[in-house]
């Protein structure tokens, strides 16, 4: 086989599996569009709930969080709120040990979130009893209705999960403004367009609310790093159906820094990985029992993640000219349809005349991670850091 042929072939199969996935997430793109507002009735019961924060070296955000969710119009009596704080900074821990909380302070020899909400679930007094168990990340900033209202729409959904809108409170850089972005595309394609289908939600790493005891038994035995691609794993095989509300606001601060970026998103790309390898053996038997929610999670975390697949795009569309122009133009074309999918599934306020910009610096963060040492690199990471 001669080198054309190789180039010929090479460049079919990238296209086909990065067409599967553009193909996916241009159905669901869709499908959010004709997503109905969800009128949450007045819940007639008061649950009572465990907010777990668990903090890793970041003692100013859990902080942060903390007060926000001591700031609830909910009865006080009704929620606890439990820290672990994992290798916080002494003040950080003194200002968290003058709240109304319990404070854990782990010396684990190595450290996973898994652990630290293992800690916190044996810690938690016998003679309480709980029906909610909630987990914010550090830097979660919630309104004050927020317990209110997750109480309301758990009572409604009548399912053991639920799961709130994430989104960014900061978008101050291209690596910020870029993470609020794919922020909102997973709430449009991955939880607002899949309930709309009836399929079940894609579970985030925080803002979620579980049944305690489901959560308490699930989690005690979760003995992976990527807890939370595991506890969504257990959640589908159970059959449990993962509800979304799109009123229910949970703020999150995003990395403002390419460094910080690209970080984030090679831990993903290795969960992604883990939880892929981990999970694949469960397609055939969910094809032959139907189970749709979890054919269609199991080809979910077979797609190419979006970062990844962006930065083939656009690499294949600025190469491929100078290889074999006619080559170029189906990326040219796949390129058009991924921005209007991603314009599709992207809140009217995020699109603005930055929001082009943002996507075409995406070459610029990776390459600025690949050649963080070298001179071009630090150029590029002071390009991609930059204020807008």
């Amino acid at each position: 086989m001669d080198f054309w042929n190789i180039l010929y072939y090479s460049d079919l199969v990238f296209f086909i599996f990065v067409c599967m996935t553009v193909v996916y997430m241009g159905i669901f793109a869709m499908a959010s569009m004709f997503s109905q507002h969800q009128e949450v009735p007045k819940s007639r019961t008061e649950n009572r709930f465990i907010i777990f924060i668990p903090a890793y070296k970041n003692g100013p955000s859990a902080e942060q969080t903390v007060n926000s969710i001591l700031g609830q119009t909910y009865p006080q009596r009704l929620f606890d709120v439990t820290v672990i704080a994992d290798q916080l900074d002494e003040m950080s821990n003194f200002r968290l040990a003058q709240q109304p909380i319990t404070l854990l302070t782990p010396n684990f020899t190595k450290s996973s979130r898994a652990k630290s909400l293992q800690l916190a679930i044996n810690n938690l007094p016998q003679f309480k009893l709980y029906d909610i168990a909630i987990v914010l990340n550090p830097g979660n900033i919630v309104e004050p209705e927020y317990l209110s209202q997750v109480n309301d729409a758990y009572e409604a959904a009548g399912t053991k999960a639920i799961q709130c809108h994430m989104l960014s409170q900061n978008r101050d850089t291209i690596s910020a403004r870029l993470s609020a972005i794919f922020e909102e595309i997973n709430n449009s394609i991955f939880r607002r367009g899949h309930i709309t289908l009836g399929l079940s939600a894609a579970a985030a790493s925080s803002a979620m609310a579980f049944d305690f005891n489901w959560f308490k038994a699930n989690i005690l035995t979760t003995n992976t790093t990527w807890d939370d691609k595991e506890l969504e794993s257990r959640l589908l095989r159970q059959h449990i159906f993962v509800d979304y509300f799109d009123d229910i606001m949970v703020f999150s601060e995003k990395a403002r820094n390419a460094e910080d970026f690209n970080r984030q998103r090679r831990r993903w790309l290795l969960s992604h990985l883990a939880t892929i390898t981990r999970n694949i053996r469960y397609l055939p038997g969910a094809i032959i029992e139907r189970h749709y929610d979890l054919i269609d999670k199991i080809i979910q975390w077979m797609l190419i993640p979006r970062m990844l697949m962006m930065a083939i795009i656009i690499i294949m569309g600025i190469i491929m000219p100078f290889i074999y122009f006619t080559l170029a133009l189906k990326w040219w074309v796949l390129f058009a349809m991924v921005l209007f999918i991603f314009a599709l599934a992207t809140p009217n306020y995020l699109v603005d005349d930055k929001w082009d910009r943002t996507f075409f610096s995406i070459p610029v963060i990776l390459l600025s991670s690949l050649l963080a040492k070298t001179p071009i690199g630090k150029k590029l990471k002071t390009i991609s850091n930059k204020k807008l």
